[in-house]
């Protein structure tokens, strides 16, 4: 019997440089595809320099076997067109790719798009979305649907996509809206790391980032070292925090400290705005040791914050081998 096996997707920590976004990305996507990752996270929004539809060509173009998780937000196009850009990539590179349904950026962005949907309206066209893709990339007969958002009348993708390259869909909102959504349509379950990093686990993805050495303080030093605390910076947060109506965003800002906790929590890479997500900090073994207890209580895919620096992305690869399950 083959032994469980995490899926890792890394990401690269937040970049507000446009001249080495790409370099950054194609770096990190490398060595993923070197050293056994899924392949690698793909953001979009008004503000990420390079379309992620894009982005993903290129990097699988430069690859042999990365299958990168591409964000979609149903803002930004038609099903059909998220369909046709999945059937193009399998027809093109012969693999299967990922798809984070997200329905959050800045509300000065929706507004500039001219989207006023509430949050829960745009989670129900989320589901939508995602029914009315599957349908079209599996069907071998025209579909039609009517929702509230999308109508098909007699729609056809061609050619059908063959069952083995069909993506899998995550989703990664925290609030109910999001949750309900995630069980009707049968998409992988994201959140991210609790404080407490005991309880609270309830879904089979999970977003975080990695700080390891080969010693607990020696990681602990380094981490400090790496993600310093700026006023300048946190008050970027707080800009970005008037400027959402994200949960996850929210619930991991209210009450919490930059503190690195014993257990290894740290969400000073999150409030100083240079990560969008906590970390785990510690010892190779450590980590590992954590991330087989995750496995054990039903986690399967992680998104990864990583830094786009080579020794770094080592010393995660170390942590998420000393869990035997990589």
């Amino acid at each position: 019997m083959t032994p469980p096996r995490l899926r890792v997707f890394p990401a690269i920590s937040r970049n507000r440089d446009p001249q080495k976004y790409v370099g950054e990305l194609m770096r990190v996507a490398e060595f993923a595809d070197r050293n056994g990752f899924e392949g690698i996270l793909l953001f979009e929004g008004n503000d990420v320099f390079v379309e992620p539809w894009a982005m993903a060509q290129h990097i699988m173009g430069a690859t042999a076997q990365s299958s990168p998780l591409i964000a979609v937000n149903p803002v930004y196009m038609h099903p059909f067109t998220a369909a046709k850009f999945v059937s193009s990539l399998a027809q093109l590179h012969g693999r299967k790719i990922y798809l984070n349904m997200i329905t959050g950026t800045a509300v000065s962005d929706l507004q500039g798009l001219g989207d006023d949907q509430s949050h829960a309206d745009r989670y129900i066209r989320l589901g939508e979305f995602v029914g009315l893709m599957r349908q079209l990339l599996s069907s071998p007969r025209p579909v039609n649907f009517e929702g509230r958002f999308y109508r098909a009348h007699h729609l056809q993708l061609r050619p059908r996509l063959p069952a083995e390259l069909m993506p899998e869909f995550l989703i990664a909102g925290q609030s109910e809206a999001a949750q309900r959504v995630a069980k009707e349509t049968g998409c992988i379950k994201m959140q991210m790391l609790p404080p407490d990093l005991d309880r609270g686990l309830n879904a089979p993805g999970m977003n975080f980032g990695i700080f390891a050495r080969e010693g607990r303080e020696e990681a602990r030093q380094a981490a400090q070292m790496r993600f310093r605390d700026n006023p300048d910076d946190r008050e970027l947060l707080v800009l970005t925090m008037e400027n959402t109506d994200s949960v996850w965003k929210r619930h991991l800002y209210a009450g919490q400290s930059g503190e690195l906790g014993d257990n290894g929590y740290w969400l000073l890479p999150f409030l100083t705005f240079q990560a969008d997500c906590p970390y785990l900090v510690g010892s190779y073994q450590e980590i590992g040791a954590k991330l087989k207890d995750f496995a054990a209580k039903g986690l399967t895919t992680v998104m990864l914050d990583m830094v786009a620096d080579e020794t770094e992305m080592q010393h995660v690869c170390k942590a998420l081998a000393a869990s035997g399950m990589f």
